[in-house]
């Protein structure tokens, strides 16, 4: 049995976050992921958007901590080398009621403290986004949008450069506690011991809690499903633009990536069916319905790909939670602490609600600072945004560079060597992906997915038919036709 001082239950946007934040201290760390990469769930499916806190009651978390990630986001981007842009926001209305709502809107944020928020006209959305719809808008200049994949990722390596350790597929199905405080971890491959619990499960944060003693949680989940949009329609979308927000739900809108697409949503339904990412086609006409009064730019000739995910909602005896909740009773289990109800924002929130969640330890604890911490952590280099001489000088260096795989998104062979040889020991064909951004084009992998197989396949020594897209259990083959 491997011994810990902290275990982290989760490995999604706020459980890495947590594990960078712990690595600044001379403690043993271990991050069991259920899934076989880190992002796979909650953390990678979203809207990317880099939010301002205006949204949230001003008196909660969700807006202390929203406001807080939002304002260090530039230098966290720099030092995690995570794509991230800070484009502003805009929330556009059309009628009397609209405006009246935007105006609370207007009056919450600054009583939060969101800086330069403000009404504009008609004339004014025009000199932003001509293509937006709306008589006019409530303007956030600080909200941006970032690459949640590489976000979440930079997070995890960036904890492993400093000590943290991974273990992936590892989805905990018991937790005991012994005489000597210690508690024993139970997973579906091998047992842990540690010190300390840190619950960032999300969507099954509601288990773990009832394995430590906290009763009478549960978890649904808010599903948001998307369309994602060829990129040449990125240039007629500068910002994300929202509809005036009906009450907790802000609404289907269109967010451009950092890499030049659209995205188209979300739904916001409730389900418990948590792992369910299908999108039908009923559901992709109402989310080109709904945003067209936004952005009147979406044709069906440029959608490439569906996605969805479910955020997790906390109910506690049948009460549904609306705010962040970093839950400690050592009353009931000393040395355990929950992450509840994380949904949005989390993702712009993530570091604010680690600093708070490790706080709690460090001061019973005290622990001896890690003089040798790094905050910085490096991507894999984009080949294609290099100028033609660094380009020449890489495949000088390295011949892989001049061997393109992903034709769509020009990704080369040593791109993606680097991908399947990454530090967390991810070997998914979607893993590769999040990394790379090969797969997601036009094409969306018809012409490079097998080739990237056959690299994982040689690169990490295990047959074709191991190869797996994503999810444990997503294999891609069954077997040979012939040999």
């Amino acid at each position: 049995m491997q011994k810990f001082d902290v275990i982290i239950v989760g490995g999604g946007v706020v459980g890495s976050a947590i594990a960078r934040e712990l690595a600044r201290y001379r403690l043993s760390i271990a991050v069991l992921e259920k899934n076989r990469d880190v992002c796979f769930e909650t953390s990678g499916r979203n809207s990317a958007v880099l939010h301002g806190g205006f949204a949230y009651n001003a008196d909660s978390l969700k807006a202390e901590c929203c406001l807080e990630g939002n304002l260090e986001f530039d230098q966290v981007a720099r030092d995690l080398d995570v794509p991230f842009h800070r484009t502003g926001k805009l929330l556009v209305g059309n009628t009397d009621e609209d405006y009246k709502n935007l105006e609370k809107t207007l009056e919450q944020g600054r009583k939060i403290g969101c800086p330069d928020l403000r009404l504009i006209d008609r004339a004014e959305i025009d000199e932003i986004e001509p293509h937006s719809g709306g008589k006019f808008a409530l303007y956030s200049p600080h909200s941006g949008i970032m690459d949640p994949f590489q976000y979440v990722i930079g997070l995890a390596e960036n904890a492993v450069q400093n000590g943290a350790k991974y273990f992936l597929n590892h989805m905990v199905t018991g937790i005991l506690r012994d005489g000597d405080r210690l508690y024993q971890v139970q997973t579906t491959k091998g047992n842990f011991a540690a010190k300390w619990i840190i619950n960032a499960a999300a969507m099954g944060g509601a288990k773990i809690a009832e394995m430590t003693g906290f009763l009478g949680y549960e978890n649904t989940g808010g599903r948001g499903a998307y369309i994602i949009l060829d990129k040449n329609t990125g240039d007629k979308l500068k910002l994300p633009i929202y509809p005036v927000p009906n009450n907790r739900y802000m609404g289907v809108h269109v967010t451009p990536t950092t890499d030049g697409n659209v995205i188209v949503g979300p739904t916001g339904d409730e389900t418990t069916d948590l792992y369910n990412y299908g999108v039908d086609e009923e559901t992709i006409r109402y989310l080109a319905k709904s945003a067209s009064i936004v952005w009147p730019h979406i044709f069906r000739s440029d959608y490439i790909r569906t996605y969805s995910g479910n955020c997790p909602k906390w109910y506690k005896d049948g009460v549904l939670l609306y705010d962040f909740e970093i839950l400690h009773d050592e009353s009931v289990a000393p040395n355990v602490i929950h992450m509840v109800n994380m949904d949005s924002p989390a993702l712009t929130s993530a570091l604010p609600l680690a600093r708070r969640a490790v706080k709690i330890l460090v001061d019973k604890e005290h622990p001896e600072q890690n003089t040798q911490f790094d905050p910085t952590r490096k991507g894999i280099t984009r080949f294609s945004t290099l100028a033609l001489e660094e380009q020449q000088r890489y495949v000088r260096e390295n011949p892989d560079y001049g061997e393109i795989i992903c034709r769509c998104e020009k990704i080369t062979k040593a791109e993606i060597m680097q991908a399947i040889h990454n530090p967390l020991g991810a070997d998914t064909l979607t893993s590769v992906k999040y990394r790379t951004r090969s797969m997601m084009g036009r094409c969306q992998g018809g012409y490079c997915q097998m080739r990237i197989v056959s690299m994982i396949a040689e690169e990490l020594n295990i047959p074709l038919e191991a190869v797996q897209y994503g999810r444990q259990g997503s294999y891609l083959f069954v077997g040979r036709v012939r040999d």
